[in-house]
């Protein structure tokens, strides 16, 4: 018995439609494997250290909205600025967060609201469960971005935007410690 008469045997298919469906599995094996980054390919990608920009204006956060790609790409919650670069595809041009890159979203974030509205720092009025909920976004934030800066008000008499500031680097800073994920747990 030739080789031929083997493959048709033992698979139930010509040979003709055996090397078929071989040639296209690895096409398909390639097409997989070329969506997947090698371990090469990451290290090629060194990310970028963020740059700490300090105390800006939120006039001045909205020149990180992601329009000029030069720039990271910035988001404010609570007055404490996160450089979400590394995640464009949510926060960058055409991703479904787009609309709260180089703002203060923390009313948005809060009430769950894509409204251009209330993408804003303005926390006042809010309720409980939507302070909790924004509070649950800082420390998704704090956990995964790096912190560059906080908004400050244009002029220093705004002592309010500066006690929001200090409460957002206090939660920062209990959040780092793991205080903060002790509290949430009980």
């Amino acid at each position: 018995m030739g080789i031929m008469e083997a493959v048709t045997e033992v698979t139930g298919l010509s040979p003709a439609g055996l090397f078929t469906i071989i040639a296209m599995m690895v096409v398909v094996y390639k097409m997989v494997c070329g969506m997947f980054i090698g371990p090469e390919d990451f290290e090629q990608k060194a990310e970028k250290e963020p740059i700490q920009l300090g105390d800006i204006t939120e006039e001045e956060l909205r020149a990180y909205d992601g329009s000029d790609p030069k720039k990271p790409l910035l988001i404010a919650i609570r007055g404490q600025i996160y450089d979400v670069s590394s995640s464009k595809m949510f926060y960058g041009r055409g991703g479904p967060y787009a609309m709260f890159a180089g703002k203060d979203a923390s009313r948005a974030l809060g009430m769950l609201s894509f409204k251009p509205q209330d993408i804003n720092g303005n926390i006042e009025g809010l309720s409980e469960d939507e302070l909790a909920v924004l509070e649950d976004w800082e420390y998704k934030f704090i956990e995964k971005y790096p912190k560059v800066g906080r908004v400050v008000a244009a002029t220093n008499s705004d002592s309010t935007q500066n006690a929001i500031g200090d409460q957002a680097e206090q939660l920062h800073h209990r959040a780092i410690n793991g205080i903060g994920n002790q509290q949430q747990e009980q």
